[in-house]
């Protein structure tokens, strides 16, 4: 079957076309700010290739344990009453539904990144909150993570089933703590809002911070904040949301951005290592975590209490193993949500 997948993030649109015959083309739009006009892009660029079935990157799939869901009026009608688990992704990706369902008339499927985390136990997916609220954390980024599970057997063999921290880092950024190559904690809860700082999203925040910001501010304003003005766009001073152009820039506020964000990371490191008695490997992921070997250097440089020591060659080539001899394992695997939601996608048709 030709399978076209479609990865709509907070900051970009990704997709690929997996041909029945192994080959693959792949489309990535960057910097999208308006996802109508990147999907039309993709449609362009497809010409006259016509898909068997089309799989979506979800970033929440509510309190379901489903890896994947065929669409239908029904759950396109519960995915609608998602969004506001995950403003700044689910209008996106539901548009993405829409779009290809006036192009394509073939079967669409939805693939959540909550469910690779649904392995976590009571103790972390449980807020200290009361109960009846039914208010709990979920997770995010799974589709990555699942990829990286099922690589790390071929890189790490008996060992991946250790004790390991996957940090997806880019525009949006969690971790994740795997044993057994299964979710048992992460740092993103009950939104992509929580955790540690990304581009524009604070991370984790003493709630009479929210309730003072709730006396300033009304509800719309105040998400608009949470979700496109916090993070590294408030911490930079404004100057910018982009790890890149922070880098890159000589200011003291983009200096001080990146330092607070590295800082945050060996931090959540360090507490899943703590949670878990220790951890055998630390594997990046994501943008950040792929092509910035200056991040990787600045997260590791105190771990090596914990027996991680950073290569600096390696590292600066961006290899797949940045650890020196003697040092536990340090990896850097590419993401590709797209892979795997192919490979749900193929798992879903061939249900009966």
């Amino acid at each position: 079957m030709t399978i076209l997948t479609i990865n709509s993030g907070s900051s970009s649109l990704k997709a690929s076309l997996f041909a029945a015959d192994g080959s693959r083309r792949n489309f990535h739009y960057r910097d999208v700010h308006e996802p109508q006009e990147a999907f039309d892009q993709l449609m362009r660029e497809l010409g006259s290739d016509m898909p068997d079935a089309v799989g979506h990157r979800f970033v929440h799939g509510g309190d379901i344990a489903d890896a994947a869901r065929l669409v239908d009026s029904a759950e396109r009608a519960r995915l609608e009453n998602l969004i506001h688990l995950a403003p700044l992704h689910l209008p996106g990706n539901l548009l993405g539904i829409d779009l290809c369902a006036l192009r394509f008339s073939v079967p669409q499927i939805v693939c959540f990144d909550t469910s690779f985390h649904a392995t976590m136990p009571e103790l972390s997916w449980r807020l200290p909150i009361p109960n009846e609220l039914g208010l709990r954390r979920f997770g995010f980024h799974g589709l990555n993570y699942a990829h990286v599970a099922k690589m790390l057997p071929g890189i790490l063999g008996e060992a991946a089933n250790g004790k390991i921290v996957v940090a997806h880092l880019g525009s949006g950024a969690s971790l994740c703590l795997m044993e057994n190559l299964e979710s048992v904690d992460t740092t993103m809860g009950f939104t992509p809002a929580g955790g540690i700082a990304m581009g524009t999203r604070s991370g984790d925040l003493d709630p009479g911070v929210m309730l003072e910001l709730a006396k300033r501010y009304d509800a719309e304003k105040l998400s608009d904040m949470v979700f496109h003005r916090m993070g590294l766009f408030a911490l930079s001073g404004g100057e910018s949301s982009e790890m890149s152009a922070l880098l890159s820039s000589h200011s003291e506020n983009a200096k001080f951005a990146v330092t607070y964000f590295c800082r945050q990371v060996r931090a959540a490191i360090g507490g899943l290592a703590a949670k878990a008695g220790g951890i055998d490997a630390i594997v990046f992921t994501g943008g950040i975590g792929e092509h910035c070997p200056g991040i990787r250097a600045a997260i590791c440089a105190p771990l090596a209490f914990m027996g991680f020591a950073v290569d600096a060659s390696a590292n600066q080539s961006n290899l797949p193993s940045t650890g020196q001899a003697g040092s536990k394992p340090i990896l850097v695997i590419p993401a590709d949500e797209e892979r795997m939601i192919c490979a749900l996608c193929l798992e879903c048709m061939a249900l009966p």
